[in-house]
Parts: C-alpha cells; structure tokens; sequence
C-alpha cells in the first residue's frame, strides 16, 4: 500500500481552483438589445427561432437549437483547455467561450437557408430593402396581393431568412457573471 504525503497542499490547490472557477457565461440577445422601434430583439430571435401564427405567419427557423445541439458537446472540453491556457482564471476563460459561442450561434444565423421566405416577405424586401421599420398594415396587404398575381419579389441576399436588415446578427451578445 503506498502512502500519500502533500495532501494539505494539494486540498489548497484544489480549492483554490474551485474558487477561482465559479462564474457563469450567458450567449445570445441580451436585455436591452432593440430594434430602432423598441422591439426586444429577444423577441424576433424567438419568433424566428419558433415561428409564430396569426394573419402573417412565419415557419419556425430553428438556428439557436441548432447551433447548441451541433456545437455544445465540445464546450466543456473548450472550457478545460481556456481554464488551463488563462491559469484557472474562470472570467477570462468564460469571456473566451462567450466571444467563441456567440461566434458560433452568428454562423448559425449566417448558414440558415430553410424554409424559403414567403412571396409576401419577397416582394416586401424587395420594396422596403433595408428599411422594414418603414412597413405599414396596408403594406403587407398591398403585397400578399401582388404576390398572388405573380410579382417578383427580392433574390440573392435579400432573399435570405434572418440576415434582412442584420441587426438581429450584429445584436448577439455575452455577458461573464461571477
């Protein structure tokens, strides 16, 4: 049987790493982030993420839970490697993975293609470019019905779901808690 001899050191090493490594990292629309008009982007992101139904209804496009059932089973390893490469300082490792994460759910955002956007939503784009805030009721009805009678709508990127305007992407966000 072999004894161990420098357990009381060990002990301190260990908790001092315990201590160290409490925080937590939170990813993705943060209070306070807004659309110029005072939409909550937590919002959108949530319509977007499940969709929603109404006279204007929007299919589900699924890019949070894609990006943390794709990518999370490697963050606890990234977390091991960022806590020994910043020498267990838990909010600098933290600060590491939220930047890396958020990173990651863009790319989400960035590479979803499904489903198609609406003529509506098309012919939308396409007359509002950039500018959605500018959309009135009568507007969308104005387009369902030129949809219908066959009017081209926006192509290339401005056919793309989620990316319209960007600010939903440039809105992503972490924040390190103790």
């Amino acid at each position: 049987m072999a004894a161990l001899t420098g357990g009381d050191k060990l002990e301190k090493v260990l908790a001092q790493i315990a201590e160290n490594a409490k925080g937590s990292v939170k990813v993705g629309f943060l209070a306070g982030a807004t659309y110029p008009d005072g939409t909550p982007v937590a919002q959108v992101a949530f319509w977007n993420e499940f969709g929603h139904g109404g006279r204007f209804p929007s299919p589900p496009r699924p890019f949070f839970r894609t990006m943390v059932a794709n990518d999370s089973p490697g963050w606890a390893v990234r977390l091991g490697k960022a806590l020994s490469y910043f020498d267990m300082d838990a909010q600098k490792a933290l600060g590491a993975m939220g930047e890396s994460i958020a990173g990651e759910l863009r790319e989400s955002i960035i590479n979803i293609s499904g489903p198609e956007l609406s003529p509506t939503t098309l012919v939308l784009r396409q007359r509002f470019w950039t500018n959605p805030q500018d959309i009135r009721f009568g507007d969308v009805l104005d387009a369902q019905r030129d949809a219908a009678e066959g009017a081209k709508g926006a192509g290339g990127t401005q056919a793309k779901p989620l990316v319209w305007t960007g600010h939903m992407l440039n809105s992503i966000d972490y924040e390190v808690d103790q």
